[in-house]
């Protein structure tokens, strides 16, 4: 297993993390255990949750991810052994986050009521990472072409966002902060920010990647390696499409987007062809699209970590084996011929 830094911070994280965010609904407590008792032994020491969690998100599941994230530490008495990152969600009309019922925003009230939440869930004292989950602005997300809606109320400025991070930092709670789903301007605004004193410097953005959505590199990768905010790179497969199993309509028993109906961001004109383009090039050279689909995310100079998930320990393994491996000079300049060809259909 690699190690890499952690933004300009002394912390060292596994170059792949183990994502969470089925545990609570597709995986139970026991199964998540067994997923975390695993990667561990496999030498990842990063894990990755949200208050959102676990996926879809649903008033009667929501927080459960953590709770059995918090078990597993308890249990196994392990807290030193891993880098624990969380998130707080950003805007939203869902009310079941907050005790008063109220939409959320990534405001101090908030920040502060949700933190506390995922330290009692977690069953910890202070989080590794702490992450804003989606910026509160007009901006398309999650795959959209047109900005999200907005409630009428005013927009929370990144500056109260990053001095109420900044509160966490000093009273102990939070270690490191980062956001996630954020844009290049986003990102400068906190840079900014923390450059004048309001607030602890990011180490971090989590944002999809995958060959499917290559837009990172456009110009976040270059705050990634100038500014040493590494991309923590989620949707590796691209919510499972980059394996195929999602071809000609398929929908496989168990699988996220035949229970959950989800899979629109991967579901666009042109996006069937791109995929039967790369599944043909993994034949081409004897790898299997799992192979490579996470071997090009992990070995990305601007990625700090390449967040993989599943629902069973098989699908985890064959994940951390197949993003552990190098990418041959040779297969990489196929991948950029095809990118070159059908570019990302879905940002």
């Amino acid at each position: 297993m690699d190690y890499r830094p952690l933004g300009r911070t002394d912390i060292k994280v596994s170059s792949i993390t183990l994502g969470t965010m089925t545990f609570g609904q597709q995986n139970t407590e026991s199964e998540g255990h067994a997923q975390l008792d695993y990667a561990l032994e496999r030498g990842i020491n990063f894990i990755d949750t949200a208050e959102l969690y676990s996926i879809p998100p649903r008033p009667e599941t929501q927080g459960s991810t953590e709770r059995i994230i918090g078990t597993w530490l308890k249990a196994r008495g392990n807290r030193d052994k891993v880098i624990l990152a969380t998130k707080v969600v950003g805007r939203t009309q869902n009310t079941w986050y907050r005790a008063d019922k109220s939409p959320a925003r990534p405001d101090a009230a908030n920040i502060r009521e949700a933190v506390e939440g995922s330290l009692k869930r977690l069953q910890t004292d202070y989080i590794d990472l702490y992450q804003v989950h989606w910026p509160d602005r007009d901006i398309p997300l999650f795959g959209s072409t047109a900005p999200s809606e907005r409630d009428g109320a005013p927009e929370v400025a990144i500056e109260e966002t990053l001095e109420a991070l900044g509160d966490l930092v000093k009273a102990g709670k939070v270690r490191h902060i980062g956001v996630s789903n954020e844009t290049s301007w986003g990102l400068h605004r906190y840079l900014l920010g923390a450059e004048r004193g309001l607030g602890p410097r990011l180490v971090s953005n989590q944002n999809a990647y995958n060959l499917l959505n290559r837009i990172y590199e456009t110009d976040l990768a270059e705050f990634a390696i100038r500014e040493q905010v590494g991309l923590l790179a989620y949707s590796p497969l691209a919510q499972g499409y980059l394996t195929g199993k999602y071809q000609r309509g398929a929908r496989p028993a168990g699988a996220r987007t035949t229970l959950f109906n989800r899979g629109q961001r991967y579901e666009k004109p042109g996006v069937e062809e791109t995929i039967d383009a790369y599944l043909a090039l993994a034949r081409e050279v004897g790898w299997t699209p799992v192979q490579l689909a996470q071997a090009f995310v992990t070995t990305r100079p601007f990625v700090t970590t390449n967040i993989i998930g599943a629902t069973s320990l098989e699908q985890l393994r064959e994940n951390i084996d197949a993003a552990e491996l190098a990418l041959p000079a040779d297969i990489e300049q196929k991948i950029n011929a095809l990118h070159q060809l059908h570019g990302n259909p879905c940002p």
